[in-house]
């Protein structure tokens, strides 16, 4: 793991969760770290480093073309904000196992606004604030 896998994960806590921090606290930041972890440790076609799991199209939308929140996490000022600060820490901390799981190893999660067609009931493992997470593999 490099420092460029700490950042871009950090970028991607920021663009996924952190209307759900503000709303609910450091755990909706630590889920959605904790699927990005678990498909990184997994490996295999979700990616061989946290950057090729973050990045992959179509995974994680704040990364997708048009999408508002992929103009916002390429900022390079964004170091400064302290929300991001804390993505940082968060992804430092739930890369080394300093804090739990607390998606039972979930491997995916969507917001409660939508529901994507592999979302089966019987595989949730979770559901935090305004995201479900499921493990699907």
């Amino acid at each position: 793991m490099t420092d460029h896998d700490l950042d871009i994960l950090s970028r991607t806590l920021y663009g996924e969760a952190r209307g759900e921090y503000i709303q609910g606290g450091p755990a909706a930041l630590i889920a959605v770290a904790n699927v990005i972890v678990n498909r990184w440790r997994r490996g295999g076609k979700y990616g061989k480093t946290l950057t090729e799991v973050c990045l992959k199209p179509k995974q994680f939308s704040c990364w997708n073309q048009g999408d508002p929140n992929r103009t916002l996490i390429q900022q390079e000022d964004l170091e400064m904000d302290l929300l991001f600060k804390l993505c940082g820490k968060v992804a430092r901390k739930v890369t080394k196992g300093i804090w739990p799981d607390l998606t039972r190893d979930s491997d995916h999660y969507h917001a409660t606004s939508c529901k994507p067609s592999w979302a089966r009931a019987e595989k949730v493992k979770l559901h935090l604030g305004r995201h479900v997470f499921y493990k699907l593999d």
